[in-house]
């Protein structure tokens, strides 16, 4: 684009650049800034001198517009001001006028290269954070299915036991009755028994069956199927051998009164999974987990959510903030998080623990989990006091039983 209040100039700019170069041309600022807004503008050459607005001030406006614009200014006054002035606005060069064709060409040809190579160097640095926002993904979906995965070999560990028993008890009777070509009265309550055992386990198999389905169907909307209290009974079978655990004392409060939540079940124990071993691995000495829940028939009061060095609400925005809800905690009495570690910890692959007890993705799990679920996640920390970790979710009352 050629900048110049003068006909002549103008002229003379396009007579050299027009087999070149697609042109533009303006006859004052106001006008080239218009023109860059509607047209993509690698290389503007600018008069400084024009009525109106200077080329100083189009050179800022057009760097407002595009940054990446390069801006080649010519002048017949030159000053050290204002050559100051353009190169404080990174113009790309700066010539007096009257110019040769050498060197006019040669300076829009060097703008016109560090405009192509400022393009690709962007482009370049959006594909790498693409790739590596895909990266971060790829990690984050490959941590979720490994916990989803500890989640299903507990499912399995549930169904074996009365499969177990099943298996059992056919071969009892199998060889009770095998021989046998007529059944006497104890044989036959022998097997009444034994039948009414396995129907019972069968039973058991169907609930654990449905209950995790239901998990995977991942419908939000659909009344649950399924209360808090089954869902910390289940994720005590995964702490209880958890390898994170050691020597700590977990303790595990059931709800007075059980209700359902409206998020995926499977989601639901692994981020509790996820904040308890985060509490376990807090400090490298023995000491007291704790998670608990309580029904709240109340809106939280959101006002009274005050940020500190200390205490954090996170997820506000996506917070579904609707009665009846359900607040479930994670309490550890080890030594606290340091005030400056509290604005990082939700970065994925942020870690204070060693290269061998943590990825970085396990908080950053928890709150994507809450926000999905339409909750919010509130810390509480203190140094040398512990810290706990609060979440919140909608909840809705558990089907009456038929």
């Amino acid at each position: 684009m050629i900048v110049d209040d003068e006909d002549g100039p103008r002229q003379s700019l396009q007579i050299i650049f027009k087999s070149e170069y697609d042109l533009l041309t303006a006859s004052d600022g106001p006008s080239a800034i218009e023109l860059a807004k509607q047209n993509r503008i690698d290389v503007a050459v600018c008069d400084i001198r024009m009525q109106g607005m200077s080329g100083i001030e189009v050179l800022e406006r057009l760097k407002f517009v595009d940054p990446g614009i390069e801006v080649v200014m010519i002048t017949a006054f030159e000053t050290t001001e204002t050559m100051r002035k353009a190169l404080r606005l990174r113009a790309c060069d700066y010539i007096n006028k009257p110019f040769d064709l050498g060197t006019i060409r040669t300076a829009v040809a060097e703008a016109m290269k560090r405009r192509t190579l400022d393009c690709e160097i962007t482009t370049n640095a959006e594909k790498l954070q693409q790739l590596v926002t895909e990266l971060e993904e790829h990690r984050i979906e490959k941590q979720m299915a490994q916990t989803r995965g500890d989640i299903y070999a507990s499912i399995i560990h549930d169904i074996n036991g009365p499969l177990t028993v099943i298996s059992g008890f056919l071969q009892l009777i199998s060889q009770r009755i095998g021989p046998a070509e007529q059944l006497t009265p104890e044989d036959l309550q022998f097997v009444k028994e034994r039948m009414k055992t396995m129907t019972r386990q069968v039973t058991n198999c169907i609930e654990i069956s449905r209950r995790y389905l239901s998990f995977l169907r991942k419908q939000q909307d659909e009344s649950p199927r399924i209360g808090v209290n089954q869902l910390l009974h289940d994720l005590s079978h995964l702490l209880r051998v958890h390898p994170s655990r050691l020597e700590n004392h977990l303790d595990i409060q059931l709800l007075a009164e059980d209700i359902g939540l409206k998020l995926n079940g499977t989601d639901i124990i692994q981020l509790l999974l996820n904040l308890t071993v985060n509490a376990f691995q807090a400090s490298t000495q023995p000491h007291r987990v704790t998670l608990r829940g309580e029904v709240l028939r109340e809106p939280l009061d959101l006002a009274s959510f005050k940020d500190t060095p200390g205490t954090r609400l996170f997820g506000v925005e996506t917070f579904r903030n609707d009665p009846p809800l359900v607040s479930l905690s994670v309490t550890d009495d080890g030594p606290g998080i340091p005030p400056e570690i509290v604005p990082k910890i939700f970065q994925a692959y942020f870690t204070t623990k060693g290269p061998r007890q943590g990825t970085g993705l396990g908080l950053n799990i928890v709150q994507r989990l809450v926000q999905e679920g339409g909750g919010a996640l509130h810390l509480q920390t203190r140094p040398g006091a512990g810290s706990t970790f609060t979440v919140y979710l909608p909840a809705a009352p558990l089907p009456a039983k038929v």
